[in-house]
């Protein structure tokens, strides 16, 4: 690099610590640092980027993040209010779909995202003022295309949020609202310049950065749910995005459907963008210990009680085939073991979990089932090693399964799905993994309703819902991966039917509020229609 003073701003509470809100764009230079002299590292380009990918650890397993936000407002998980131990409050108004503006995983979602929009802008900024960087086209583009993934969240929730791409910003700067049209016009354009300057490598040098192939996903998922967005049907456009991914050659399915998310799951072969964790590096999921009971410190050796919190909606539980894997590989039910196998006693009695729920107002502890698809290590301190997920080829095959089915393929559609099943069924009934057409075009299994102490008061059932044959698919594959609201509201669900607890309650709460501290400090916000 040509001798020069560089200038540039710099955290001395050090670069891994996160920035401020959306509404609060102005930071303070704390220092400045005189480059003269000096040659820009490899290692110091990583320094600076660095908090860009950081915020995402935040946005999905931080607390009320993405995972809750997405699982514990739909048809399959609840943390109801548990006898003698506590819960409930805002996690019910989430069940019950009657929150307003202050709920929590509203505030924290806005938080977490702008979070990882002003941690982007920052490290642009920073690399913007530096000569001499290899490849800063290249460097920039993958930045501003991590952006526009953080606003593709931010769409699927609020819809109407303000575009930010300025660091520094004069004093009183106050954002000004944008249209879910122009978020989603945003975005994709965003991603499509950003295409030609991305990696099309899937190895451990792309792994968790933003290449070609996350692009296309978050370009697929935009045109998959384009209609909810902006009332126009682009399913040919999220098609022709997946299409790509598949024809690659670059991801293929894991030989196991629990490979996907154990411990070690790097070298998965599905994940196209993953979100890096480590136990000791960069703690991750507190997910463990808020769903199961405490008994089951002995099953899995923890290192402390579980708060026992989450469980599964029998009535989603009760649409599983008893001989798909998947049952196994996501569901903690029945009796209960040490890690010794010795029966795990309570109250003179084996302790189980039971595929039983009184009602979100009550229920007793070892009512539920618990999601353990995240494999649990021995020693879990409640920061889990387990990298997520969050883009898997899998994904990519069930969205171009939904878009020939939409298309009026369905017999193209279930040999997509069948491939996907066969893995869940070889071991048990492999002739269970063969789906037919009609079975994806058909209703739901699931048996829709309120539901109080194991009885379906008001039966309103899943045979009306287009497609509910293939929502079901959805729902046995991605249960715990932060897709199910989103799937819900696409296939008219969210705000149509009754499970457990929850009655509809307006179809306003298909879109988040707009937290209402965040409209306290930004007058330029109004807020989305329903909400006070």
């Amino acid at each position: 690099m040509k001798n020069q003073n560089i200038v540039y701003k710099i955290l001395i509470s050090g670069l891994l610590l996160l920035g401020t809100g959306c509404t609060n764009l102005d930071e303070t230079v704390y220092d400045k640092i005189t480059a003269e002299g000096t040659t820009l590292t490899e290692e110091d380009l990583t320094s600076i980027i660095a908090p860009a990918y950081t915020s995402f650890r935040g946005i999905f397993w931080n607390w009320d993040g993405l995972h809750d936000l997405y699982e514990e407002s739909s048809d399959c998980l609840v943390t109801p209010q548990r006898n003698g131990i506590g819960w409930g409050d805002y996690y019910i108004t989430m069940h019950l779909h009657t929150w307003g503006s202050t709920l929590p995983h509203a505030e924290g979602n806005w938080s977490y995202m702008y979070t990882g929009v002003n941690s982007v802008n920052r490290a642009i900024y920073q690399i913007e003022q530096i000569e001499g960087i290899p490849n800063k086209d290249k460097v920039i583009q993958e930045l501003k295309a991590l952006r526009a993934i953080y606003y593709y969240l931010l769409l699927d929730n609020f819809r109407n949020v303000p575009i930010v791409t300025s660091f520094i910003n004069p004093p009183g700067y106050l954002p000004v609202q944008n249209t879910g049209k122009e978020v989603y016009d945003f975005v994709e354009s965003e991603l499509k310049t950003a295409l030609p300057f991305l990696s099309e490598e899937n190895n451990t040098e792309t792994y968790g950065k933003v290449t070609k192939w996350a692009v296309k996903m978050t370009l697929a998922k935009l045109y998959l749910n384009a209609q909810v967005y902006i009332g126009t049907p682009k399913y040919n456009e999220a098609l022709a995005e997946v299409n790509d991914i598949i024809n690659s050659g670059k991801f293929s399915l894991a030989s196991n459907y629990a490979d996907n998310f154990k411990i070690k799951n790097e070298g998965s072969p599905e994940e196209i963008l993953s979100i890096p964790f480590d136990q000791v590096k960069t703690g991750g999921s507190y997910w463990p210990f808020k769903s199961l009971a405490a008994p089951s410190q002995a099953t899995f050796e923890m290192s402390g009680g579980p708060w026992n919190g989450t469980g599964g909606i029998p009535q989603f539980i009760d649409t599983y085939d008893p001989d798909d894997q998947r049952l196994k590989d996501c569901w903690l039910g029945g009796k209960q073991y040490t890690s010794k196998g010795e029966p795990i006693m309570v109250d003179g009695k084996q302790f189980e979990y039971i595929n039983f729920m009184t009602n979100v107002n009550g229920c007793e502890p070892n009512e539920g089932y618990r999601l353990v698809k995240y494999e649990i290590g021995t020693g879990d301190i409640g920061q889990t090693s387990n990298d997520v997920p969050f883009y898997r080829y899998t994904d990519a095959l069930m969205i171009k399964a939904e878009c020939l089915l939409r298309a009026g393929d369905a017999e193209g559609a279930a040999v997509i799905v069948s491939q996907i099943r066969q893995r869940d069924f070889k071991n048990t009934n492999p002739a269970k993994a063969t789906v037919s057409g009609a079975k994806l075009n058909g209703g739901s299994v699931y048996k829709y309703g309120t539901y109080d102490s194991g009885v379906i008061t008001k039966l309103e059932g899943g045979a009306d819902i287009q497609y509910g044959g293939f929502l079901d698919e959805l729902a046995w594959e991605f249960i715990g991966e932060a897709h199910r609201k989103q799937d819900l509201i696409r296939f008219g669900v969210f705000t149509k039917k009754s499970w457990f607890t929850h009655t509809p309650n307006g179809d306003f709460r298909s879109i988040l509020p707009i937290p209402q501290s965040v409209r306290d400090t930004n007058s330029n916000l109004q807020q989305n229609p329903g909400y006070n």
